[in-house]
């Protein structure tokens, strides 16, 4: 006989084991602040999902279902994926989002089959996970000159848009995440000779890091250096406020071009359109994401090698992500060269 039982109840027990410990990542670490937080936004999906469709979310056993009771189920989380991916596509979200939201759907699943001796079935393995490429933002090399060497633009800044800058121009310039950067200390920086490095082990990949300085990385190091070597180099800042901070200096730096943004939506491509009357502008759409980005760009921009940049970045060598960088590099690349070859077209 058909026995079910309410799935929310025990996407909450799923929390609250993720939460306590009593989960684990399979290296046997706890699940992480950032991966609590995302279970949270699912689980509020989910409810609203079933409030407003009146979609009734119920898991079964299946070891014990007929034939006929197993067609049926099968059934069941189909229509519950047509329905919850439709309803998250209403609500203004795109694929990167959605896909997300069904890839933790499915860490659950797991998690009722193994931790909870509840095997529901194989279904959630036909949840498509969609992926969708964002168009990569990055500050061109004559950009990232500008923030680091042009003193008169520094001097037309507050000391707080001093700071962003120069935490935004050492991320540029080193490749590391906000994350990373705002946990370094006197520590982790070292001196060989007449050479400055940079080490540190990732916050968020726990991969080892050994970069070469710059003389204006260098400086930038010794201007915040604190006293006490516990004390972070940069002091604490939220990730919002400088998010917040970097688009009003990119605005004074006068990186407004007008840009276009497009997002996709089931595979497809949409434009986003700007707010009446406005543009969407180069500075509007600046974050802690472009630091890591501009750097592996401009790496490949001038002339590394991709197998040394892959090294500095983390990237492992079939990484997809990375290969995005070297399509984008290469495209800048033809531009200028066309910019060349125009000039010698013309006698």
């Amino acid at each position: 006989m058909k026995k079910s039982k309410p799935l929310l109840p025990l996407f909450k027990q799923f929390m609250r084991d993720s939460e306590t410990g009593k989960r684990l990542k399979k290296n046997g670490e706890k699940i992480t602040a950032s991966t609590l937080a995302n279970y949270k936004y699912v689980y509020n999906n989910l409810v609203k999902f079933s409030e407003e469709t009146k979609f009734e979310l119920q898991v079964t056993d299946i070891t014990k279902l007929t034939k006929r009771e197993l067609t049926v189920e099968k059934n069941y989380w189909k229509k519950f994926y047509k329905n919850f991916t439709e309803f998250m596509y209403k609500k203004g979200c795109y694929d990167n989002y959605v896909g997300f939201t069904i890839k933790n759907i499915r860490v659950f699943f797991t998690y009722l089959k193994y931790e909870k001796d509840i095997f529901t079935g194989d279904y959630h393995k036909l949840f498509y996970v969609r992926k969708e490429e964002i168009d990569i933002l990055v500050l061109s090399p004559d950009q990232l000159k500008f923030l680091i060497h042009d003193s008169t633009f520094e001097e037309k800044l507050t000391i707080s848009l001093r700071k962003v800058k120069d935490i935004f121009v050492f991320g540029c310039t080193t490749g590391l995440r906000y994350s990373d950067i705002m946990l370094l200390t006197n520590k982790n920086f070292e001196k060989t000779g007449s050479d400055w490095y940079v080490k540190i082990k990732s916050k968020k990949t726990k991969t080892y890091s050994f970069i070469k300085l710059p003389s204006y990385a260098v400086t930038i190091y010794k201007k915040y250096e604190q006293k006490n070597s516990r004390i972070p180099l940069f002091g604490k800042m939220t990730l919002f406020n400088f998010n917040k901070n970097l688009k009003r200096m990119g605005e004074l730096a006068e990186f407004t071009s007008a840009i276009e943004i497009s997002r996709e939506k089931q595979g497809k491509a949409k434009k986003i359109a700007p707010k009446k009357d406005t543009k969407d502008r180069f500075c509007d759409k600046m974050s802690s994401h472009m630091m890591r980005r501009t750097a592996i760009t401009t790496l490949l921009i001038l002339g590394m090698p991709e197998h040394l940049v892959r090294k500095v970045s983390g990237h492992s060598h079939g990484s997809s992500s990375f290969n995005r960088y070297v399509h984008y590099a290469q495209s800048y690349i033809d531009i200028e060269m066309d910019k060349v070859h125009d000039k010698l077209g013309v006698y």
